[in-house]
Parts: C-alpha cells; structure tokens; sequence
C-alpha cells in the first residue's frame, strides 16, 4: 500500500510566535531604513528650494518634495502597523510563557509536597515524645546531682536569736562609723587671718596712732624735719 500511493509527509511544525515577531521586526527595520533614506532626500529638496526663485524650476522641485513626503508618509504608516502587530504577538508570546512557567511552577509544587509526605512517613512523632520525656528527665537528674553536690557538712548549729542580735549590733557598729558630729568642732574653728604674717599694723591706744613694721616695732620716719 506505501508503494501505491506513497507515505505522507510529516507535517512541518507551524511558525512559533517568536519567529513571526522575528520576521515583524525585521520587516520594520527595513521600512525604517527606507524612510530615513526619504527623509535625506526630502531634506536635500528644501535647502534646494529655499535657494531657488519662484518659477517653473522651484515648482519641479516642490512636486518631488511632496512626492517623497506622500511616499514618506505611507512608510511610516506600514512601520507603525507593523510595530503594533509585533506589539501585540509579544503579549501574546509573554502570556503563553507566564502560562508554561505556571504550569512548571505548580508541578515543581506537586513534587515537593510528594517528596515531603515521603519523609514525614519516617518520622515517629511517638519516638519524639518520647525522647523530649527522656531528656526533660534527665535534667531533673542532672539537678537533682547539682544540688547534693552543693550540700554542705561540718556546719555548726547556731540559733536565730543570737544569728540576729549579732547583725543588729553589726548595724550599731554601722552607724557609729557613719556619726560626723565630730566634725562640728571642726567647723566652729576661728576663722583664718584675712592679713599676711608680719603685715603692716598699727599700734593704737595712744593719742597719735604710731604705725609698725612687720616686726611690732615703730617705724622710723624717712624724712626728717630740719629747723
């Protein structure tokens, strides 16, 4: 039967949208370029005419700026089409990704909630009661050996009463160390000389105060009257 009619040809797999945006773009490029080669030449016609007298001449080179500027025009309607048709496969390319990376995402999910139902089934929760009670046990031990360890022996029996007329009368000792009336004698002292030593005195009682040295002697006047 193959060698009668033939084997049928597998079909070739369509376009991806990654190629049509591909192949949209690249179209758009070359209709950029066409335009940008318009727009030297539509330039070139009006520094040409700005030159130029009104006439027949200025007129021919006004009919090909606005025959280039109609053609310009036209491109640059098929290069904004184009943009909005690259555009909108793009969203389109972007939804069906975001739906694979859902897709991958949920099933990486299903195998981390098998994978930890597997591992929880080795776990005994009874087990770990069980060595939570063990330990909480073992440190009730380990107190239980801390504190005879922290007896003392040989102490001698002494009684409350006397324990605390010893520290009442510590507390008496306390407040005579702390008593400072014996300062007060110290305060009332007499007050310190406002003069220095051998300062210039005078001797009164006399009816003509006579002034001293430092000594307490009288002072000999420097000047002597002369008759």
């Amino acid at each position: 039967m193959n060698r009668l009619f033939g084997r049928s040809k597998p079909k070739e797999p369509g376009p991806s949208l990654g190629d049509c945006i591909k192949g949209v773009d690249e179209r758009a490029g070359a209709i950029e370029e066409k335009i940008n080669k318009l727009e030297n030449e539509l330039r070139k016609y009006r520094e040409q005419m700005s030159k130029m007298r009104d006439g027949p001449a200025k007129n021919s080179v006004k009919q090909k700026a606005l025959r280039i500027l109609k053609q310009k025009k036209a491109y640059e309607q098929q290069a904004e089409s184009l943009r909005n048709q690259s555009f909108n496969m793009e969203q389109a390319n972007y939804a069906a990704q975001s739906m694979k990376d859902t897709q991958i995402t949920v099933a990486a999910m299903k195998d981390g909630v098998k994978q930890m139902q597997k591992e929880f089934k080795k776990i005994d929760i009874d087990q770990i009661e069980d060595i939570q009670d063990d330990m909480a046990d073992m440190l009730e031990q380990a107190e239980e050996v801390q504190d005879a360890l922290g007896r003392t022996y040989g102490m001698p029996e002494v009684d409350d009463d006397e324990l605390a007329a010893e520290l009442e009368a510590l507390g008496d000792e306390i407040a005579l160390d702390d008593d400072t009336s014996y300062l007060d004698d110290v305060v009332k002292a007499p007050a310190a000389p406002d003069r220095e030593p051998g300062a210039d005195s005078i001797i009164s009682g006399n009816k003509n105060s006579i002034e001293t040295d430092e000594f307490g002697l009288p002072k000999v006047p420097t000047t002597v009257k002369t008759t």
